[in-house]
């Protein structure tokens, strides 16, 4: 007979997640990556409920690849001014560069201040409306689904025009952005979409505090790096020192020569795996060095977690 075809339908997302606090918001901050997938975004969620005076936002998260602060506030209703408000006062509080508004609906006047806004600022800045659904297969388990319903324009590829960047920031963006569709397309190692016109890019590794980084670094060569920033000079330091320790059977797994930096006068520590190259370079060599950096981070992506895991489990 004919196969069987079940019936999609539209579920309350209120009969999920009864109470935006204490059911949703604990959700979301679990499952970034649904929310990031749909804003073409990496998410590394910092803290839950940040107090800013009396109010205190729903999440306060960050972009890795840009290191940009990010606010997400969680609306199950239709959207109210008050929400509004308070949004615009998060970010203005927090520095923020990504403003995200989750609601189960969008009032045409409140999603109109999102495209205004995304239409007046830089390019720096993004504001996501963003509409919370759920859906269910005959008597599947409800899926969520996040659908942008304003974005900042240039997440659909705008080009930028000739004089508004540099040329050599310009060829940064190039480079980074052929970097991210590959390794977004082919290896599933990345939401985020957009390049940025700077000489690194960083990734998440699914460890707060932690990124994978590919850059070109001062000496002419292009680097792979496990980059070290929680935050806390000892903390990195410290996770650096363990996994030095761990040099030789970390160097095999790679099958490639880690040179350690641990920074001592900064913050941050790193270790990473170096190649001549500069972005000056032809198109074939620059072709070449992003194969690389593919190839490398994606025996980070093998190695490291393990490591990482047993040290900061």
């Amino acid at each position: 007979g004919m196969a069987d075809i079940g019936t999609f339908k539209s579920v309350d997302v209120r009969a999920i997640w009864p109470n935006e606090a204490s059911d949703f918001t604990p959700w979301l901050a679990e499952h970034m990556d649904l929310l990031g997938e749909a804003l073409g975004l990496d998410l590394e969620v910092e803290r839950m409920e940040a107090s800013v005076g009396p109010f205190s936002l729903d999440i306060l998260a960050r972009d890795p690849g840009s290191d940009r602060k990010v606010v997400v506030e969680n609306q199950l209703e239709a959207t109210d001014h008050d929400h509004l408000g308070k949004l615009l006062t998060y970010a203005a509080y927090f520095k923020a560069h990504v403003i995200v508004w989750l609601a189960r609906e969008f009032r045409p006047e409140h999603r109109a201040v999102f495209d205004w806004l995304n239409d007046r600022t830089d390019e720096q800045s993004a504001f996501f409306a963003v509409k919370v659904e759920a859906w269910k297969i005959d008597c599947s388990a409800a899926a969520p689904r996040f659908v942008p319903v304003a974005s900042p324009n240039e997440w659909e590829h705008r080009p930028p025009q000739p004089d508004e960047l540099s040329e050599r920031r310009q060829r940064y963006r190039q480079f980074f952005q052929g970097l991210i569709d590959e390794l977004r397309e082919a290896h599933q190692f990345t939401n985020a979409r957009v390049g940025q016109p700077q000489n690194w890019y960083h990734f998440r590794t699914g460890f707060p505090g932690v990124a994978y980084s590919a850059s070109f670094i001062r000496s002419g060569r292009a680097s792979i790096e496990l980059y070290i920033d929680s935050g806390d000079k000892d903390a990195n330091e410290n996770l650096f020192d363990q996994l030095l320790e761990r040099d030789k059977e970390i160097s095999e797994s790679l099958g490639e020569e880690i040179e350690w930096e641990r920074l001592d006068n900064r913050r941050a520590s790193r270790l990473g795996v170096r190649r001549p190259g500069q972005i000056e370079d032809n198109d074939e060599n620059l072709g070449e060095i992003r194969g690389w950096m593919i190839e490398v981070l994606l025996k980070f992506r093998e190695s490291f977690p393990p490591h990482l895991d047993e040290l900061l489990g």
